[in-house]
């Protein structure tokens, strides 16, 4: 073979090795188009807001392969909806491309209920936004801060939910806001000698607010109320009047207060 090579002349080693590299030079041009397919293509189709099953076979069929890169979740959209596609719809690439879809997921994630309470109504309503979560019913109870969160509920049962606690995204929740202080007045009830199980249920029932005061005592229910401010009476003897929304301190102790029984007389109730 070397002696073949050496026994011609140089210009013709030279003109072969030349038209070599030519022919070897077509061959790569030739595999690189066979393999990129270039100068094929073709249109993606749009199938976003489809399910996943009938966007595979439409995507298949034209020669697609289909992998689904994320899953996300939004209620307002039927599980597997294709959310979003990679390449767009309508876009023309090279045949065989892979397209790339986000779909709605089966099951909704799993979100920790947020603190609302002492939030305003706006602020609380796009916290929920954020969470994932839906705002449910609002109903108003009288407190000093108008439009102000105080309770957060399970929009299904009514229940307190507590923050921390796991919800799906998309539930419902209602919430109690505050609906400032009511223009009805009425006369400070007596709650010396009662539990403060009876006074809460006096006072909130009326929408007044009720603040315990009982450091040591662990049943605060049964404990009885010893003092109270504001007072049922002024310095002069005048009557005080007190408004929905308005709070009343409540001093309680495990020992039941000893009452005046005239003292006690005509004592306004609600």
């Amino acid at each position: 073979m070397l002696k073949f090579i050496t026994h011609r002349p140089f210009w013709v080693n030279l003109l072969a090795g030349f038209l070599l590299a030519i022919l070897f030079f077509f061959m790569i041009v030739l595999s690189l188009k066979l393999i990129t397919h270039h100068g094929s293509s073709k249109t993606v189709p749009a199938v976003t807001g489809k399910n996943f099953d009938e966007a595979q076979k439409i995507l298949n069929d034209l020669g697609f392969d289909v992998v689904i890169q994320d899953s996300i979740y939004q209620d307002s959209l039927p599980r597997f909806t294709v959310i979003k596609q990679v390449p767009d719809g309508d876009a023309v690439v090279k045949v065989n491309r892979t397209v790339y879809l986000t779909i709605n997921r089966a099951v909704p994630p799993v979100v920790e209920m947020p603190n609302l309470i002492g939030y305003s109504f706006r602020n609380a309503a796009m916290v929920l936004k954020n969470m994932g979560l839906r705002l449910g019913d609002t109903t108003s109870k009288p407190d000093f801060a108008k439009n102000s969160v105080l309770e957060q509920l399970d929009r299904k049962n009514g229940d307190k939910i507590a923050p921390g606690t796991k919800l799906q995204m998309g539930t419902s929740v209602s919430l109690v806001l505050s609906s400032g202080i009511g223009e009805t007045e009425f006369v400070v009830p007596n709650l010396i000698g009662k539990t403060y199980g009876v006074a809460k249920s006096m006072l909130e029932s009326n929408g007044l607010i009720i603040n315990p005061i009982a450091p040591g005592i662990s049943d605060t229910m049964s404990a009885f109320v010893i003092k109270q401010n504001p007072e049922q009476f002024t310095d002069d003897g005048k009557r005080l009047r007190i408004r929905p929304g308005q709070m009343i301190d409540v001093w309680l102790s495990t020992i039941k207060p000893i009452i005046d029984s005239s003292a006690s007389k005509n004592t306004p109730q609600f």
